[in-house]
């Protein structure tokens, strides 16, 4: 089965400007292509993760990744699937963001220092704050501006969105910026290929289009499925927030965790997107029910671990969860820490309990919560909302708190 064939079967590809061109490209090896990350965050999540897995992918098959980091689109930020405007970051951000996507990227793709004595396919990261940070506006519009129609802007889906609520002119700048970083890595590193989001084709199709224009050469994009569940949700979100690849902001076991609670009906999907398993063991999953599904949930939270945190992590954070649904106490649980000021008189009573440990966000949400049945103390059900604890019962290996068949803490002095 070839490169291309591989991820359409994965239902990895949404939309494509050639497919025959591409393909040829990919199973070849002679894509140099590039993903951007907008550092917005001093981590990335589970929201890039397709992304990376594809990088992955193709650079195993001889292809070129060039990862490009939003060093300057940050400072815009990108409307797209937005309702509001973003926050405004400074440099200094940026820049302590970006060392932070190498670090965790690296753990996905191989990079070189891009010094000619490197394999084709090592991989580079680039920023684009070297071109967009210092740029000359009036001779950046004459240059660039001028292949730009506002009225087929206007029809992108992703400016669509905000026209209800209002876009700055800063934020409709964000595609005549992206489509400018396509073409100055085509003339800088032979770049020949975009990939993205599927939510990101207008924008991508502005750097294609920038590239015929000013230089009179093809250049071509792909766009990747999204990652939704059966109700049509982005992944890759919990009450939380966000599932981080950090592991101070989202722990292996909480990581692993997220995937091993997947809906039945995401497990199958999740395995061929995500995963690195042969599709011929994954498609004998299909028909798997009840006990085999949930044997399915594990491996496919043990795959993706072992991916972002290594097999360590992953090892631990499987017997962890296994200790918990045989009903130990494992080491490596998420825990939380009380201290002496979150006691009165000695004790400390079940809501405040589970306000504390991150279980509930109110009191009057943790009174909701034991009243409808749904909290547990180290397996035994709390059905009264005057229970109490005293300093003693936190002590040792503490007390396992549940909310939900899904959400626990292990609370320790």
């Amino acid at each position: 089965m070839t490169v291309f064939d591989e991820l359409k079967e994965r239902g990895l590809l949404a939309q494509l400007t050639d497919e025959e061109e591409i393909k040829e490209m990919i199973n070849n090896g002679k894509a140099v292509f590039y993903i951007g990350f907008d550092p917005t965050a001093d981590s990335l999540h589970v929201g890039h993760f397709m992304a990376l897995c594809l990088m992955k992918r193709l650079q195993m098959a001889g292809n070129k990744p060039i990862a490009l980091i939003g060093g300057g689109t940050a400072m815009i930020g990108d409307p797209s699937g937005r309702s509001d405007l973003r926050t405004m970051m400074t440099t200094e951000m940026i820049d302590h963001n970006c060392e932070c996507f190498k670090k965790q990227m690296s753990r996905f793709i191989q990079f070189g220092d891009g010094g000619k004595e490197e394999e084709h396919s090592r991989a580079i990261m680039v920023n684009n704050a070297d071109w967009l940070r210092n740029l000359n506006y009036i001779e950046f519009i004459r240059d660039i501006g001028v292949h730009f129609s506002v009225n087929r802007m206007l029809t992108a889906e992703c400016y669509k969105q905000r026209m209800e609520k209002g876009l700055s002119f800063l934020e409709f700048n964000y595609m005549i910026m992206q489509s400018y970083d396509f073409l100055q890595l085509y003339e800088k590193y032979g770049c020949n290929m975009q990939f993205g989001g599927d939510d990101q084709w207008s924008n991508m199709l502005g750097g294609t289009e920038l590239i015929r224009r000013k230089l009179g050469k093809d250049a071509y994009a792909m766009t990747i499925t999204l990652l939704l569940n059966s109700e049509g949700k982005k992944m890759g979100k919990t009450q939380k927030g966000a599932v981080w690849l950090d592991p101070e902001k989202t722990s292996p076991y909480e990581f692993y965790q997220y995937w091993r609670n997947v809906a039945d009906a995401d497990v199958v999907k999740c395995l061929k997107m995500l995963t690195f398993l042969p599709l011929e063991q994954i498609r004998e999953m299909e028909n798997w029910e009840g006990s085999q599904l949930n044997q399915a949930k594990e491996i496919l939270a043990y795959e993706l671990t072992q991916l972002v945190h290594g097999t360590e992590e992953a090892d631990r954070a499987q017997e962890s969860a296994r200790a918990l649904f045989a009903g130990g106490n494992a080491a490596e649980m998420p825990t939380c820490k009380l201290t002496e000021e979150d006691f009165r008189d000695g004790e400390i009573d079940i809501l405040g309990v589970l306000v504390k440990a991150g279980l509930t966000a109110s009191r009057s949400e943790a009174r909701r919560a034991v009243e409808q049945g749904g909290v547990t103390v180290d397996n035994e059900k709390v059905s009264d909302i005057k229970t109490s604890y005293g300093q003693e019962c936190f002590s040792g290996e503490g007390i396992v708190v549940k909310r939900g068949k899904k959400n626990f803490k292990r609370v320790v002095m």
